[in-house]
């Protein structure tokens, strides 16, 4: 296992670099000149060039790219042009946000699609199966803003039971968390329910029945822990997205997450707060996705790791 760790880690490497290398060109795709756009259009010409000199775009390319990953691997990723505070300091802020809300509806998602998965799968061709699915393609079709704002106005706004936005408190989670998990929920449904009807047509899931167990016990501990292989890439993938899509989610129910940063940092053209925003985003996905090779050694122990 170590040795596989150490592999995948030395595997992430190139991936980490190809993405510094696009996160730093993101200053230099822009059309135009990226001070003059950052100052705005009617900057005079010395201020164009300070700034151009403070943001290091007069060195060569190559100099300005070491120079990034020299920043970088110091912990420093830039000044915020709007806020003059590091961006490193409000990355951190408002990625702890975003990670508990990602965190909330990622748990939900789980709980409630393995749940009606299993149902689905063990009642299949039956109500409870056509209810599930139903369901499910119900939740993949709402989009997350729309089902946003239909909360907001009934929930919040005409029963008054939770609040309609913000953040830091229980009540105040309510809404982005079901926002966020209700298409989670309905993709690790319907990725359970697939996974279950392999497994349990399998010679030792009949084996387990004809010895007497419970049938309880023959779908939780047989069937679903080996079904679960392919649904844990799935979660995986809902928790990068999670981590890095909550952009409208955040934007409609007022949190001050990641998402809302990279919003207002592209509004007022702060690129580098964005490309902080970019290469945070992508570091987290290669996080999840070594979790998730690593995940896989513990569900099935002859499952060979390369």
């Amino acid at each position: 296992m170590l040795t596989f760790i150490i592999r995948r880690l030395l595997q992430a490497v190139p991936v980490v670099i190809g993405v510094t290398i696009l996160v730093f060109s993101l200053m230099h795709l822009i059309p135009g000149d990226p001070a003059q756009i950052i100052a705005g259009e009617a900057a005079p010409p010395a201020q164009v060039e300070a700034l151009r000199e403070r943001l290091g775009l007069n060195d060569p390319i190559p100099v300005q790219y070491f120079k990034y990953i020299g920043r970088l691997v110091r912990g420093d990723l830039g000044q915020s042009i709007r806020s003059s505070r590091p961006v490193l300091d409000e990355i951190k802020i408002r990625y702890k946000v975003t990670f508990r809300l990602a965190f909330m509806s990622l748990t939900v998602s789980c709980l409630i699609g393995l749940t009606a998965g299993v149902i689905s799968a063990v009642r299949q061709y039956k109500p409870d199966d056509t209810l599930v699915m139903v369901a499910a393609l119900f939740g993949l079709s709402m989009p997350s803003f729309w089902l946003g704002l239909m909360l907001i106005k009934y929930i919040a706004v005409q029963l008054m039971l939770v609040p309609p936005s913000g953040w830091g408190t229980w009540q105040q989670a309510i809404l982005p968390v079901i926002t966020l998990g209700t298409s989670g929920a309905a993709i690790i449904a319907r990725m359970t329910r697939s996974s279950m009807l392999d497994v349990i047509n399998q010679d030792y899931i009949r084996t387990a029945r004809a010895k007497g167990l419970p049938e309880r016990i023959v779908i939780y501990r047989h069937a679903l822990k080996n079904a679960l292989i392919p649904v844990v890439t799935v979660v995986g993938l809902e928790l990068g997205a999670l981590l890095s899509g909550t952009v409208v989610t955040e934007t409609v129910f007022a949190i001050n997450g990641m998402g809302r940063l990279a919003i207002q940092a592209i509004s007022s053209r702060d690129f580098p707060v964005v490309q902080g925003v970019v290469l945070v985003f992508a570091l987290t996905f290669v996080t999840v996705n070594l979790l998730v090779d690593i995940s896989y050694r513990y569900l099935n122990k002859r499952m060979e790791l390369f």
